[in-house]
């Protein structure tokens, strides 16, 4: 039941990587063009993430279509903890940074609260995918598991039933 809510959480997901790749990559091509500093590495970690998480989101619905094999619950439980973890530290690091700023004006600063902002929306969407598949992983709800069951219970009544 669970699992219809997934394909457009998935959607957003994407749409929110795209803005924060976006917005990350503006603050940072400013700080690389118009000043004489690299750009701050909680920009440069929001760069990683969203690309993280087009990868992730592939292998998350890909695979179990179209290569069951290397599809694993646990595995997909991994990688939404993974994108959990990075966009939390991603918004809550470019927060405390923002705000630890002596100013912040313009249109980059404006592009940097944005940033952080999609980044705390996606936590929030990668937080919500990851409750949905653990609930499914620990009721027993998903189908691979399920037929991972069914095969050994079948693999035990055959060899119980052949005789010498």
């Amino acid at each position: 039941m669970a699992f219809g809510l997934l394909l457009p959480l998935r959607i957003a997901q994407f749409a929110f990587a795209i803005a924060v790749v976006g917005l990350s990559a503006y603050v940072a091509h400013w700080y690389d063009a118009d000043t004489l500093t690299a750009s701050p590495n909680q920009i440069n970690f929001l760069i990683f993430v969203p690309l993280f998480s087009f990868l992730s989101i592939l292998y998350l619905e890909i695979t179990p279509r179209f290569v069951p094999k290397a599809s694993h619950p646990y595995a997909h439980l991994g990688v939404e903890v993974l994108n959990t973890l990075f966009y939390f530290a991603g918004f809550v690091a470019l927060a405390t940074f923002l705000s630890k700023l002596l100013f912040c004006r313009g249109t980059v600063c404006a592009a940097a609260r944005a940033d952080a902002v999609f980044a705390a929306f996606s936590w929030m969407l990668w937080t919500g995918t990851t409750t949905i598949l653990a609930l499914e992983i620990f009721k027993g709800g998903i189908s691979g598991m399920r037929t991972d069951r069914q095969a050994k219970t079948a693999m035990k009544e055959s060899s119980s039933t052949v005789g010498p």
